[in-house]
């Protein structure tokens, strides 16, 4: 019965083996697989501008995962997310300045992002909600001053350039190149957190969202996981931001800003919050919501609606915003 449906309806798990799947059914890991095989072979029949966005939905998705894993699996809050991402894109460029080759440049980056996300997600311990919120805010303008005056580490207000991803010798610059670059990123720290979330850290990590007190209870340290949860969130953020620079070939402090973490933060509320797909439907929902509605206000220009009701320019002015 289970093989025959995407999620069954019931409890269908009797014992802890089935319990620690990663997939619900033998369909649901063939659709992924299936996905995976689909989007290998997008290439082909795509132009270089439905890559550029696929690629972008790639590493803001990765960024948009790390998010949801604080906010919908531990219940946190953070308004600072752009930030990190931010983070991640300047220290895999200054990596890469360096001699650091450019895949191992990224994780690394990843790793840096880690140590600063542990810093600031140390009131987290003490604080929750509003509170927490408020820290993280600060966190957005502290670090966004750092990336001003650092000029040895971001290059400053001018930014800095980042190297072009080669593996060997052979550049995998261009839209096509780099797909795959960010399509394997994308199901490995996919298919990581998906087993995270069936570890006891993961459960931790759920219990300490449900009800702290009940787990703090049963023995979980509310601290290790509050503070671990951030520190995974950056992990998550700095790959994607890495990503990104080294797709664009170069990172400013411009567009690091508050608005940006909002955007964050649409992704995984319309997604779902605490669905790790869900982390991905939502942000292409938001990187395609500007390209729908550009499409929709040449469609009404100059068309009787438009003139009765002036709807283009205000759809235009939405697709500005986003």
């Amino acid at each position: 019965m289970a093989i025959d449906t995407m999620r069954p309806c019931g409890d269908y798990r009797t014992s802890y083996r089935a319990d620690q799947t990663i997939f619900d059914t033998r369909l649901t890991f063939a659709f992924i697989v299936g996905g995976i095989i689909l989007l290998a072979l997008a290439p082909l029949v795509l132009s270089n501008y439905y890559l550029s966005l696929m690629i972008q939905i790639g590493y803001l998705g990765i960024a948009a995962l790390g998010l949801n894993i604080l906010v919908g699996f531990s219940g946190q809050i953070s308004i600072g997310h752009a930030v990190f991402f931010g983070f991640g894109g300047f220290a895999s460029a200054f990596l890469a300045e360096h001699g650091v080759p450019v895949p191992i440049a990224i994780v690394l980056a990843g790793l840096w992002t880690t140590a600063v996300g542990l810093l600031f997600g140390l009131p987290a311990t003490r604080v929750k909600g509003l509170y927490l919120a408020i820290a993280t805010l600060a966190a957005q303008f502290i670090l966004q001053d750092f990336f001003v005056r650092a000029a040895w580490f971001t290059g400053g207000s001018s930014g800095a350039v980042a190297a072009p991803f080669t593996i060997l010798g052979f550049d995998m610059s261009g839209d096509t190149r780099y797909f795959y670059v960010v399509l394997v990123f994308v199901v490995v720290m996919y298919l990581f957190a998906a087993n995270l979330m069936r570890t006891r850290d993961g459960r931790a990590l759920i219990a300490v969202r449900d009800h702290y007190l009940s787990a703090e209870m049963m023995g979980v340290n509310l601290a290790k996981y509050r503070t671990m949860a951030f520190g995974i969130s950056s992990f998550y953020a700095g790959i994607g931001g890495a990503l990104y620079a080294h797709y664009i070939g170069y990172m400013s402090v411009e567009g690091l800003d508050i608005l940006f973490s909002i955007q964050f933060l649409a992704m995984i509320i319309i997604g779902g919050l605490g669905s790790i797909m869900g982390s991905l439907l939502g942000t292409i929902f938001m990187v395609l919501l500007p390209e729908l509605t550009g499409a929709l206000a040449g469609i009404l220009q100059g068309s009787a609606i438009d003139r009765l009701l002036h709807l283009k320019d205000g759809i235009t002015y939405m697709r500005e915003m986003l």
